[in-house]
């Protein structure tokens, strides 16, 4: 089988040299490797580095296609690429990743054995060893600090999940369920995983197959990547409630016991009735603890410690924070959001859903998968 390995990227000159590298060190034969390329208009050397790796490598390779995603989003992009692959098998594997050298391999060997959609485990990775990264890597690899999802962590036996991070399928799924809808951002794979499902097709998460995502490079950065996180399934929910976990509100709801607390503790200074201070000391007390014993088995379990790792309580109590008061905004937008969204199909004429019957007709236009040149 045929290979298509399809890397979206915007302002990435920074983390796309070694994985260019990293690709150019797999196992799987390039003969049956296509490389699809799509940058959404860097403004650095992102598109120049892209060119660069295809000029000098096309020869080696089935095919190097550079594209340009003049949308700019993320689900855009992943159309991009879908829309112009042309092997049996399409992988998606994100800019700011790692991979072992057997990657496509392992990935293309879980499909021919018969899956469909398959992955592995995505664990994260600090880009350095400085005590703030260790820090950070420490808070987001945490379950507390991130999610329970199946993908963050190496389970060591093959699963079906409902999600997987850098997945691989077969090019019919797409065929029969399209592409991401471009009205979404951060939650495009959430919603796709759900009408790959609904479809029909089971998502594999190999026991075997592993890549890494960096860590975000700061704090400040970090809870912005929380805050839109916790938007967008606010917003998702105008579009695809069934695709958001419960575990994804938790925050939310956190947020919300917090503030309504905080409220029944301010007003019972006012009124003189200390009884109502009671919700906001059971609720910010209940939390302190569990934040306090998670942060204690985080740090255990850090292979190297630092001082700065006694910030974790208040990290983890950030995060949370803005991943919840996202999740408000959100929200609170979604009426709006909603609106746009019709005008902007009304004036284009064309919605989301035209875009991803594009892709499904896009995708059985290349039915020819260049087996005639490779073989099977």
């Amino acid at each position: 089988m045929t290979v298509s390995l399809c890397i979206i990227a915007y302002n990435e000159e920074k983390y796309l040299p070694a994985l260019l590298e990293q690709i150019k060190d797999q196992t799987f034969p390039k003969s049956r490797t296509e490389l699809v390329f799509v940058d959404s208009a860097s403004a650095d050397g992102t598109k120049q580095i892209f060119e660069s790796f295809a000029e000098e490598e096309r020869e080696n390779y089935l095919d190097i296609q550079v594209l340009d995603n003049h949308k700019r989003n993320q689900a855009a992009g992943w159309n991009t690429a879908i829309s112009n692959a042309s092997c049996e098998i399409i992988i998606r594997l994100d800019a700011h990743a790692e991979i072992p050298e057997d990657f496509i391999e392992q990935n293309a060997a879980l499909i021919e054995s018969g899956e469909d959609v398959c992955g592995g485990a995505r664990p994260n990775k600090p880009e350095n060893d400085s005590p703030m990264k260790q820090m950070l890597f420490l808070a987001e690899s945490s379950m507390f600090g991130s999610s329970p999802a199946g993908y963050r962590r190496k389970s060591g036996e093959k699963k079906y999940v409902s999600s997987v991070f850098h997945g691989a399928y077969r090019r019919e799924v797409f065929e029969k369920t399209g592409g991401f809808n471009e009205d979404l951002g951060r939650t495009e794979d959430n919603e796709l995983h759900y009408r790959i499902r609904k479809a029909g097709y089971r998502i594999c998460q190999g026991s075997d197959i592993i890549s890494y995502q960096y860590i975000r490079a700061s704090l400040s950065s970090m809870l912005g990547q929380k805050f839109g996180n916790g938007k967008w399934i606010g917003l998702t929910m105008g579009v695809c409630y069934q695709c958001i976990s419960s575990f994804h509100f938790i925050p939310f709801f956190f947020v919300l016991m917090l503030f309504c607390s905080l409220l029944l503790f301010v007003s019972a200074f006012i009124t003189g009735n200390l009884w109502m201070t009671f919700p906001f000391i059971l609720v910010f007390g209940t939390y302190f603890l569990a934040d306090i014993m998670m942060s204690v088995a985080a740090f255990a379990g850090a292979e190297k410690k630092h001082a700065c790792m006694l910030l974790l309580p208040a990290v983890f109590f950030l995060l949370h924070f803005a991943y919840g008061i996202g999740t408000v905004v959100g929200l609170v937008q979604l009426p709006f959001w909603k609106r746009g969204i019709k005008k902007r199909a009304k004036t284009e004429g064309k919605s989301a859903l035209d875009e991803i019957e594009n892709v499904k007709k896009q995708v059985s236009e290349h039915r020819v998968y260049r087996t005639e040149e490779v073989g099977k």
